[in-house]
């Protein structure tokens, strides 16, 4: 697993989010360097990482994060995670809560989901089709660069935050072979193996650590409309809405998003 590190203090694993990598992180990091020490993973099959044919089921690529921590000495962290980095830091902090000091999700759903938000937002996902369906998903990532580039730009609110270098910066990764079939299979296996289980089994395990949950006003794919009740299942949840922001906030309101981390992991 490739890690970018900077910093001193505290440990924060920073989870990037779906079609991804580190690099999101680029303008987060110097704003917490001075107090933290930032690990920024390229997860499996993305970035710089390895990318092998098998392992992208949520309880995998948490187990990728077990073993990154051990491999770092590091006994307890606070997670950020991104889009599906931060349903990685959910899990983690579900199934082993005396490792994780807080969590903050961006762009993402907490795990309580609410079936009938779900249903009245169905139509938002018609897009994921072309890169979770086997064969067809690498082939459009790999070779059809304007959806890539359509999608990233399609979740911001400002086009300036995503600019042409950033594009550049995942779409010439997602190129090679190797990291397109991890993109469809991470989709993959969320759509076809959890998702609907995890609609007819509830989460009722209570998320104990201190979250904070930060929501785009503006995203088009999770936006704050599908967000249900989690305070009966939270010890400590609390969700913060960005107005006029969209899908990408560690790129769109790099500064906001820091602020809002350093708080809440001054929490006690």
């Amino acid at each position: 697993m490739h890690v970018a590190e900077t910093g001193a203090g505290s440990p924060v694993l920073l989870l990037h989010g779906w079609a991804k990598h580190w690099y999101m992180w680029r303008h987060v990091m110097p704003l917490l360097s001075d107090s933290h020490r930032l690990i920024a993973v390229d997860l499996r099959g993305a970035g710089w990482s390895d990318a092998p044919r098998s392992g992208y089921r949520t309880a995998e690529l948490v187990d990728d994060l077990r073993a990154l921590l051990d491999a770092l000495g590091l006994g307890r962290v606070a997670l950020v995670g991104h889009d599906r980095g931060a349903a990685l830091a959910f899990q983690l902090a579900l199934d082993d809560p005396d490792r994780v000091t807080h969590v903050v999700a961006l762009n993402e759903l907490h795990p309580y989901l609410d079936v009938r938000r779900m249903v009245r937002n169905a139509w938002r996902y018609l897009w994921t089709p072309f890169v979770e369906t086997p064969l067809v998903g690498r082939f459009v990532l790999a070779h059809i660069p304007s959806f890539t580039r359509a999608w990233l730009r399609r979740g911001v609110a400002d086009r300036a935050s995503m600019p042409a270098d950033a594009v550049a910066a995942y779409m010439d990764v997602l190129r090679q072979p190797d990291i397109a079939r991890a993109g469809e299979q991470l989709m993959y296996q969320f759509a076809y193996k959890e998702f609907i289980p995890m609609l007819r089994h509830a989460e009722t395990r209570k998320l104990r650590p201190p979250t904070l949950l930060l929501a785009g006003g503006a995203d088009p794919f999770t936006p704050p409309a599908m967000l249900g009740a989690a305070t009966p299942h939270a010890a400590d949840l609390r969700v913060e809405v960005v107005d006029a922001a969209g899908h990408h906030l560690p790129e769109e309101c790099p500064e906001l998003v820091a602020a809002n981390i350093r708080d809440h992991l001054n929490r006690i």
